[in-house]
């Protein structure tokens, strides 16, 4: 009699056990749910704004570059016709432009631009990597709560409590998306001008 009730004390507190583990899996992947959503909210709301002060400044620092190159050609141009006119039209070009030049050193001494692409494409490559990281935890703990419950005893006590499998990423498992195209093998660009 003692023999039989440890070995149902024992079932009972691995069933108890079981069941634990499984509500464990449940709220981990509701939780692994939210964080793939916080991800997406995250990427929404971060990256076009990047990209726009990227755009912003890449365009100041272009429109610096441009006015040096204007400057540069007109003075080219200048000395080339021998023009006295042409001559100070050029140099008011210059001055006009190493002045913008200049107001742009003494805020900033150190032209950014590549910086600025850097940290865009850093935080890219972040937002991508914190999202594929959310859901492959996701996938894991769908697989491992899948698995529990797939597997002896696992299905005898989860339909006794009542667990049903959890569905996990709602991929199709037939269409184009299971093709690769010529075109998706090409890295996409991201354009800043």
């Amino acid at each position: 009699m003692i023999y039989l009730l440890i070995i149902l004390a024992v079932i009972v507190i691995y069933a108890l056990t079981f069941y634990n583990r499984l509500k464990t899996l449940q709220v981990q992947i509701r939780a692994s749910i939210q964080e793939i959503g916080n991800q997406l909210k995250r990427q929404a709301d971060l990256i076009p704004n990047l990209v726009e002060s990227a755009k912003g400044y890449l365009k100041h620092e272009k429109d610096i570059f441009k006015m040096l190159t204007a400057a540069r050609t007109s003075v080219l141009s200048a000395v080339e016709s021998g023009s006295s006119a042409k001559i100070d039209e050029a140099q008011n070009l210059i001055n006009k432009a190493l002045q913008s030049f200049r107001a742009v050193l003494e805020s900033n001494p150190q032209l950014q631009a590549a910086t600025v692409v850097t940290d865009l494409m850093n935080e890219l490559r972040d937002t991508a990597d914190k999202l594929m990281y959310s859901r492959r935890t996701m996938i894991d703990l769908t697989a491992d709560y899948n698995t529990a419950i797939a597997t002896i005893p696992g299905v005898w006590l989860a339909s006794l409590f009542g667990f049903q499998p959890e569905k996990g990423l709602d991929t199709p498992t037939t269409g184009p998306h299971l093709e690769v195209s010529e075109s998706e093998t090409v890295s996409p660009k991201v354009k800043l001008d």
